[in-house]
């Protein structure tokens, strides 16, 4: 593959990764995480692992985030931050 999109899209990873560590809210982690697995599906399909990158954007991407987000919805907040 092309390096320069290679270093975007690992660039991309850690940004996600990262961000997903660092922010306060968690609706916004959860879709840091959704984004962070999606990104490492494509990471998987560029390395020539479809079958892995398969089951990453299902799982991963898919039904871990959409749990996530069901969960935060089904939080309350104790303070006004």
């Amino acid at each position: 593959m092309i390096w320069p999109v290679d270093l975007i899209i690992m660039l991309l990873v850690m940004i996600c990764g990262i961000g997903a560590i660092m922010v306060r809210d968690l609706l916004g982690a959860a879709i840091l995480f959704g984004a962070y697995s999606f990104l490492m599906c494509l990471v998987y399909a560029i390395m020539g692992a479809v079958d892995v990158a398969f089951t990453e954007a299902s799982v991963g991407a898919g039904v871990s985030a959409v749990f996530f987000v069901a969960a935060v919805f089904h939080t309350s907040r104790r303070t006004k931050d």
